[in-house]
């Protein structure tokens, strides 16, 4: 019993001994990568390093925290050295956070240049949606229009991004054809029923085309399905749509 005993002791210390040993092999790797990472912050902050990696990820979360003067000194020196790499990213924080159309078609369009029979896809995103989006925010529908066509025809009618007709439709209703925005919005409703954009547009048209009663049946589908809508936590988007305008807008229908 007492060999049992000390063989049951020497596990417990040996487990000990591990536990102990680790924690401080955990404690001296943390404290290495504190300093590891102040020196790689006091290098970027200086300026003295050559990787544009390094600088990109910097700026990140200055522009997450709404912080762009500080996050753009670090993001343009990124795209300093490495333009081809970051200017896309640089493109994409001017349209979707800043609304600085002119500057992200500079990006774009440059990005564009430097890539020949390449179609960028800037944070994921087809360029030439983006660039739709910028014409789009600066009021200019039919050159958004001419943009959004040439990306469903890159990435081919099944697979752009159904936004792609949201916005033709948007663009088709602000220049007064309201039929022809009614046919972009059916388009994204090929692919999917539950797009609350699409029928929020579609109601406004037929307002507009004196459809009265469809207009007021197709508001409702809008407000049932407006859990699916376009949503992003970090960004408001230029065809975001909220529940509150979609009821305004039915009551309004409402009282007609």
């Amino acid at each position: 019993m007492k060999k049992f005993f000390k063989i049951i002791g020497f596990i417990i210390g040996f487990i000990l001994v591990l536990i102990i040993g680790f924690g401080i092999y955990i404690y001296f790797w943390n404290e290495n990568r504190i300093e590891k990472s102040k020196e790689l912050s006091l290098r970027i902050e200086n300026f003295e390093s050559e990787d544009s990696d390094e600088y990109m990820e910097y700026s990140v979360a200055f522009n997450k925290a709404g912080d762009f003067e500080r996050g753009f000194k670090f993001l343009n020196k990124a795209v300093e050295l490495d333009p081809k790499l970051h200017l896309g990213y640089r493109g994409w924080i001017r349209l979707r956070k800043l609304r600085d159309y002119d500057k992200a078609l500079e990006d774009f369009n440059r990005l564009d240049s430097l890539t020949p029979k390449f179609i960028d896809a800037p944070w994921g995103e087809d360029i030439d949606f983006l660039r739709g989006e910028c014409y789009f925010g600066k009021k200019n529908y039919q050159k958004a229009i001419e943009l959004f066509n040439r990306n469903i025809e890159n990435q081919k009618e099944d697979w752009v991004d159904i936004h792609n007709f949201i916005y033709l439709g948007h663009c088709e209703y602000k220049l007064g054809n309201y039929q022809k925005a009614n046919t972009e919005y059916q388009r994204a409703l090929k692919q999917t029923e539950n797009i609350p954009e699409a029928y929020f547009g579609m109601a406004k048209a037929y307002q507009k085309l004196g459809q009265i009663e469809k207009a007021k049946e197709t508001i409702l589908k809008a407000e049932k399905t407006i859990h699916y809508k376009r949503d992003d936590i970090y960004n408001e988007f230029l065809n975001e749509i909220y529940l509150s305008e979609v009821i305004e807008f039915k009551q309004q229908l409402n009282k007609i």
